[in-house]
This record gives structure tokens, C-alpha cells and sequence, in this order.
């Protein structure tokens, strides 16, 4: 299992502490020091539904940049910025992947073999 966040994040801290709770083996990766992977990438937004759904509409940076006035390719856009993504990414290898803290989803990724 594998968090993609920020040590900012409370959304990720939330996912962090759930995890430590139940006694779920992860690993915490900050993408503010290591940035996905273009396959890591391609993975999580396959099991999320496209890179859109990536893509932290309320973000700083997507407002500094004016990312909702103009036409961006998300896959790109996240590979250069990783500050654009939603966090946190729950990523649980090879292909599975939620968006964002939610307790019931998150149930059901640790749950699943």
C-alpha cells in the first residue's frame, strides 16, 4: 500500500493515521520530494477514472496558473506539477488506486486480496 501526499496534507495525515490503526503496512511517499512515475501515474489514473479526476481544482497552483480558463493535458500537466494532484493518493499495487480520504473506500481497497 502506498500514500502519495504531502506531510501538509491533512486529507493525507487523515489516511496516514487510519492505516497506522488498524495496523496496515504502508509506505508514505511525499510528492513534494519524489514525484509519480509517468507509469505510476498511468496506473492510478486508470484505476481512478482519468487523469482529471487528478487534478486539485481548489490548489493553489491551479488557480495561480489559471488551469480553469484555458486547455491543459492533465497527464502532462501532473508530471510537471505535482503539486496539481488531488491528495491523497492511495495507491495498493498493481492496479488499484482511491483519490482523496474516504473511509469506506479505503475499507474496501484494504479488504480486498
Amino acid at each position: 500500500m502506498q500514500i502519495f501526499g504531502t506531510k501538509k496534507c491533512k486529507a493525507s495525515q487523515k489516511a496516514e493515521r487510519w492505516l497506522k490503526e488498524r495496523n496496515i503496512s504502508f509506505q508514505l511517499i511525499d510528492i513534494t520530494q519524489k514525484a509519480m512515475s509517468p507509469r505510476e501515474l498511468d496506473s492510478v489514473a486508470a484505476a481512478a477514472g482519468g487523469y482529471d479526476k487528478l487534478i486539485d481544482q481548489d490548489s493553489a497552483l491551479y488557480k495561480k496558473k489559471g488551469f480553469a480558463w484555458m486547455e491543459y493535458d492533465a497527464r502532462e500537466e501532473l508530471l510537471e506539477n505535482p503539486g496539481l494532484m488531488r491528495t491523497p493518493v492511495i495507491r495498493r499495487p498493481p492496479n488499484q488506486a482511491i483519490v482523496g480520504f474516504d473511509p469506506a473506500a479505503l475499507q474496501k481497497l484494504t479488504q480486498e486480496s
